[in-house]
């Protein structure tokens, strides 16, 4: 069980004066709307219907939260939520790419997807989604150059890695090494970009990913186990009662 596991609904906005007050460390994932975000995001959290995947694609077109912590979703999915123990938050930004959407919607993504990635203070990291068989168009590219500047992790994940072969996989993971490797800071280091393939499918990459995402919100799995055992935490603190 993955401390993922315990996501479940928290907020969503659609203007940045609405984001939460909270102070706990916050992951983002953006993508393309048809690179797989929802699906990754509901796959790693072990929900169906976690992170909302519209039938008109570009439509969803709020900033939804989910927290961690806070409420066990498991087994009381109906409890309320307790703010103050909420650990991290997952962010699942609105997708991006389609030509239907109006230009005014276009605008306000634009506005609204950019000054959070550049301004919020509590968001940790960026988990950048895209199809492994056109990685890298011109929006992702974007939303890399908008983030950078932040010097924050981005970790990708190459989606439907299950339609490409071994060779083509490797091609892809190699290529997109590169072009993460490119970007570099005023001194010419390079910034914390990493990647992985991932397909939800056949749930290649779940672990890696897993682990990635715990790693760059600070968080354990061996919190997960505390909280199941809160008199083996009682124990390890040095109490010596059964």
């Amino acid at each position: 069980m993955s401390l993922l596991w315990q996501a479940r609904f928290f907020t969503t906005v659609n203007h940045l004066r609405d984001l939460p007050k909270t102070q706990v460390p916050e992951i983002a994932f953006a993508g393309r709307s048809n690179a797989g975000k929802s699906t990754a995001i509901n796959i790693l959290c072990n929900q169906k219907k976690l992170a909302f995947a519209s039938k008109t694609p570009g439509r969803t077109q709020h900033i939804n939260y989910f927290s961690i912590g806070g409420a066990h979703v498991g087994q009381h999915r109906k409890d309320l939520t307790n703010v103050e123990e909420i650990r991290a938050l997952l962010v699942d930004l609105p997708g991006y790419g389609y030509a239907e959407v109006s230009g005014d919607a276009k605008l306000h993504w634009q506005e609204l997807l950019g000054d959070y990635v550049q301004r919020r203070q509590q968001l940790a990291a960026l988990v950048l989604i895209m199809d492994s068989r056109r990685p890298f168009t011109e929006l992702d590219v974007q939303m890399l150059e908008w983030f950078a500047p932040t010097g924050k992790p981005i970790h990708c994940l190459l989606t439907k890695a299950d339609k490409l072969n071994r060779n083509e996989a490797a091609n892809a993971l190699r290529q997109a090494r590169t072009v993460l490797g490119s970007y570099v800071d005023a001194e010419g280091r390079p910034f914390p970009f990493t990647v992985q393939m991932f397909s939800a499918l056949k749930r290649t990459g779940l672990d890696e990913a897993n682990d990635k995402i715990l790693e760059l919100l600070g968080l354990t799995e061996n919190e997960l186990n505390a909280e199941a055992d809160p008199e083996q935490t009682d124990r390890q603190d040095g109490d010596p009662s059964p």
